[in-house]
């Protein structure tokens, strides 16, 4: 364990023509799918993010102990998808008014968050985060977290693109699905082929 205050850092080399966000809304399985299906979403990979030690295990993190949140990294184009339209859907798709809890899943791991790499995904999360709390969009005010972004750590192989090779699981039909469900209603046109 870290015993200094300072988090452990790691380095992320980002594509020439694309631009990344890391976000957390929860399990990361749900996120997961629901941005895997966004036209100008290159990649998406889920890990952990803002914790005290390197390279932790999904059993660690499920301790609550590590600091860490379940994220995810969006690799994106921005001519084809904005940052705002990314973080309107974010903010749509997830509770971001529960502290440290998506539904029955409990604990800071859970936390809503961004964690951002630079001033514009800094200044944009802010801009919407006060837009979304002054228009009473929630009937709650948005709790998620903006901190800069410090350490990812990529998850377990069996973690990554969950929900499309487990969709038939009950987590992924009761918890997954409805927020897929709710992507396709609401953003329609920013679904890809």
């Amino acid at each position: 364990m870290n015993t200094t205050n300072e988090l452990p850092s790691t380095s992320i080399s980002i594509p020439d023509g694309l631009k990344l966000l890391t976000l957390g809304g929860g399990c990361f399985w749900c996120t997961e799918a629901v941005f895997q299906r966004l036209k100008g979403v290159e990649k998406v990979v889920s890990g952990y993010a803002g914790g005290l030690i390197p390279n932790p295990s999904y059993r660690q993190i499920c301790s609550g102990t590590t600091g860490h949140a379940e994220v995810i990294q969006i690799y994106y184009h921005p001519d084809l998808i904005s940052l705002e339209k990314l973080l309107e859907i974010f903010w749509a798709t997830h509770d971001p008014t529960t502290l440290n809890r998506q539904g029955a899943d409990a604990g800071p791991q859970y936390r809503s968050a961004i964690f951002y790499h630079n001033e514009e995904i800094q200044k944009a999360a802010e801009n919407l985060k006060s837009s979304l709390n002054q228009a009473e969009v929630f009937e709650n005010p948005i709790v998620t977290e903006i901190t800069p972004f410090t350490n990812f750590y990529p998850a377990e192989d069996y973690h990554q693109d969950y929900f499309n090779l487990n969709g038939h699981q009950p987590y992924c039909q009761f918890v997954v699905k409805p927020k897929v469900d709710k992507l396709q209603k609401f953003f329609a046109d920013y679904l890809s082929e």
